[in-house]
C-alpha cells in the first residue's frame, strides 16, 4: 500500500509564497533539535528561492517544498523542508521525485545535493530515493562543502554529497 497521499500537488511556488517557505523551513529544521542538531546559521547574504532555477511546492497552502539550483552542469537540490505536522505522507518522497522529473525534462543528467550522513530524513532517505554519496567533487559543489563547512554545519556531524543519475530521454523514467 502506498503511503503517498492519494492527491499531492506538486507545482511551482510562486514568489509571494517565499515568506511561508521560509517559516517551512524554519520548522522544519527545529526537528534537528531531536537529535542534537543546531541552530543553524542563518545565512542572509544568499536568497536560494529568489536565484533558484526552481521552487517547487506541495499543496495549497504549501506544506513543503524543493528549491532547485544549477551546479557543475547538474539539478542541485538545495533545500527540502516540508511542516513537521505533514511528515511521514510521502510530500517529501514527492518533491524529491518532482525535482528529478523536471530536471530529467530539461535535459540534466543527475541531481546532486549535500546532506547530514547519519540523520534518518537525510542521507538515508536520499539513499532509498536511489542517490548515492559521492566523492569526487566539481567546483561548484566542492564550493557549497567549503561554505557549509565555513559556517559550521560540519561541527553539528558528518556531512555528505550525494547523487542520483538520471536516465536520457528515451532510457526509461527520470525517477
Amino acid at each position: 500500500m502506498s503511503r503517498l497521499p492519494s492527491r499531492i500537488e506538486i507545482r511551482q511556488a510562486l514568489p509571494a509564497e517565499f515568506a511561508r517557505l521560509r517559516a517551512i523551513e524554519l520548522e522544519a529544521d527545529g526537528m534537528f533539535a531531536e537529535v542534537g542538531i543546531g541552530p543553524f546559521t542563518i545565512d542572509d547574504a544568499e536568497d536560494h528561492l529568489a536565484q533558484a532555477a526552481v521552487v517547487l511546492a506541495a499543496g495549497v497552502p504549501a506544506a513543503g517544498f524543493a528549491c532547485v539550483e544549477i551546479v557543475d552542469g547538474a539539478a542541485h537540490l538545495w533545500q527540502l523542508a516540508v511542516l513537521p505536522s505533514e511528515g511521514r505522507r510521502g510530500l517529501g518522497t514527492a518533491l524529491v521525485a518532482a525535482v528529478c522529473e523536471w530536471a530529467g525534462a530539461r535535459g540534466f543528467d543527475a541531481v546532486t545535493l549535500t546532506t547530514f550522513r547519519d540523520v534518518a530524513w537525510n542521507a538515508p532517505f536520499y539513499q532509498g530515493l536511489g542517490f548515492e554519496p559521492v566523492s569526487e567533487l566539481g567546483p561548484g559543489l566542492a564550493a557549497i562543502r567549503q561554505h557549509e563547512k565555513a559556517v559550521g554545519d560540519d561541527d553539528f556531524g558528518p556531512r555528505i554529497a550525494m547523487r542520483k543519475d538520471l536516465d536520457r530521454p528515451g532510457g526509461g523514467p527520470a525517477w
